[in-house]
């Protein structure tokens, strides 16, 4: 017990507790920002070079969901019924340029929490104890929705969006021959969008933690919310046809239902009011007793004479 108390106050004095306010010069930050940019920059080259190295068998890695299906029964790739189609390149560089783009994206993904790291001791110093409680786990939950945007991506979303679209132009007797670029573009940027929608909730229960938005505004709103999300899926989707803009356009609106709920549970609070309408703080100690005012001293109330009201001072013990 004696050893979890001092683990629980260590962590309780490095973690929450905020630190002293050190007065760094402005060319102390600048240099602290530069030297961990750099680093940063340097991690993300390092792992580059290990997935550039990898290159083809990324993109290879990007064509299968091109072909086959992911079952979810068996956790396994099963192929489609559509015939194998060859990719094609339209310039001496074009290969070279997609396998180096592929690369460098693979590679600031997996480097991102290195990312995340550095700019949390960036900032760290200058939270408070309440800050880093709600800063911390936001960041971490935001990262590992962008990643399970990507992974649903591309094995729920990408299969089903790319059969449709090929048989569409194999059914209309034109032959496939896709361009690598063409075809690495519209990968990549369908599971950025989709990376992006995951981050709806948390977006809306941050707004709602801040006090901007909350869950009754969130409800009154849902009718504009649906067709917003068929307008920026028109507007993000690179293709124009409605498959892929359904595909888009309803886990949009279904993790704004999602954000709605966590805006109700996770939003800040509001102030009760009282009778007359306006707000109260809640009390942190036992309700104040109002007493009424001290009813003015009648003079010459036994005289028979006019009473006459006046406020006599107290002059205190005589």
């Amino acid at each position: 017990m004696a050893k979890q108390s001092k683990m629980g106050s260590w962590f309780e004095e490095k973690v929450f507790k905020p630190l002293e306010d050190k007065k760094m010069p402005v060319m102390e930050h600048l240099h602290e920002f530069q030297w961990r940019l750099t680093r940063a920059v340097i991690v993300m080259a390092c792992v580059f070079v290990g997935t550039f190295f990898y290159a083809d068998t990324l993109v290879s890695w990007l064509r299968i969901p091109l072909q086959n299906y992911f079952i979810l029964d068996s956790w396994e790739w099963m192929p489609s019924d559509l015939p194998k189609i060859p990719f094609v390149f339209l310039s001496p560089a074009e290969a070279l340029w997609q396998n180096v783009k592929v690369a460098g994206l693979c590679a600031l993904v997996l480097s991102t929490p290195h990312w995340l790291w550095e700019v949390w001791q960036f900032v760290l110093p200058g939270l408070h104890a309440q800050e880093r409680r709600f800063v911390g786990p936001f960041t971490a939950i935001s990262t590992v929705a962008f990643y399970l945007g990507l992974t649903f991506c591309f094995f729920v979303v990408l299969p089903f969006a790319l059969h449709f679209l090929i048989s569409y132009g194999l059914a209309s007797g034109f032959i496939a021959q896709i361009s690598i670029a063409n075809y690495v573009g519209f990968i990549l940027w369908f599971m950025l969008v989709f990376g992006l929608i995951f981050e709806v909730p948390l977006a809306l229960t941050l707004m709602a933690k801040l006090g901007w938005v909350d869950a009754p505004l969130l409800r009154k709103y849902r009718k504009w919310a649906f067709l917003g999300s068929f307008l920026f899926a028109a507007i993000l989707t690179p293709t124009p046809d409605p498959f892929n803009q359904c595909i888009m356009a309803i886990p949009m609106y279904f993790f704004y239902e999602v954000g709605i709920i966590s805006a109700q549970i996770f939003g800040k609070k509001k102030a009760p009011e009282s009778e007359d309408g306006v707000a109260s703080a809640p009390a942190s100690g036992p309700p104040a007793v109002r007493r009424p005012p001290l009813a003015p001293q009648p003079v010459g109330a036994g005289s028979g004479g006019d009473e006459e009201y006046v406020d006599v001072p107290d002059s205190g013990p005589r």
